[in-house]
């Protein structure tokens, strides 16, 4: 029953992994593919872009954006940044002019090319909810201790299993110690009929 369970304890865990792995390659690994990744936090591009999703960037020229176009930029000085579709292109003056679908006008400050951060590849629709909640206090703590017990419970089957073993081996070395084999027995000569006793 036990070995049953640690089977079926490790295809779990491995799956957990498995699954862990992904969601790390997804925030983190996209980086390295050229992708900057965004938490959309507000309805402005609904139903396109819900609220929670993660949006992937790519970083492109501003020669290459053209009207009907989603485009990320920064919003203000603040630093904000936002993800709105290209209505028109101020080529001369290099400015977009943008609209967030859910909104009734156009939005009153155009964008300059130099505020431009790329254009949206796909999206990973609620998985913004996950990654903002382990970026943050309590959420950072919290998996950071579910990723080490997770690490621990992955390899708790082969330390049971050693444990078994070490126990077995103890055992059989506490047994041959108790019950020592008999020693071989060997012929002793005995005196010949012909051989004088000692006087």
């Amino acid at each position: 029953m036990k070995t049953t369970l640690l089977k079926v304890w490790s295809v779990v865990s491995t799956i957990l992994v498995i699954v862990v792995v992904l969601f790390a390659i997804f925030l983190m690994g996209s980086r390295l593919m050229g992708f900057r990744v965004f938490n959309v936090i507000s309805g402005s591009m609904s139903p396109t872009y819900n609220v929670g999703d993660l949006i992937y960037v790519k970083t492109v020229d501003p020669s290459e954006v053209q009207v009907g176009d989603p485009i990320t930029f920064v919003l203000n000085e603040d630093l904000v940044v936002a993800t709105h579709r290209v209505v028109r292109i101020d080529a001369e003056n290099q400015h977009f002019y943008t609209k967030g679908d859910a909104n009734d006008t156009i939005d009153s400050t155009p964008v300059h090319f130099k505020n431009l951060i790329g254009v949206p590849q796909f999206k990973i629709p609620k998985l913004g909810y996950v990654s903002d909640f382990i970026q943050y206090p309590p959420g950072m703590y919290i998996t950071i201790g579910a990723c080490a017990v997770l690490i621990f419970l992955v390899f708790l089957p082969d330390i049971i299993s050693r444990r078994k073993k070490k126990k077995a081996q103890k055992a059989a070395a506490a047994a041959g110690a108790v019950n020592p084999p008999a020693a071989p027995q060997t012929e002793e000569s005995a005196p010949t009929a012909d051989k004088p006793a000692d006087q």
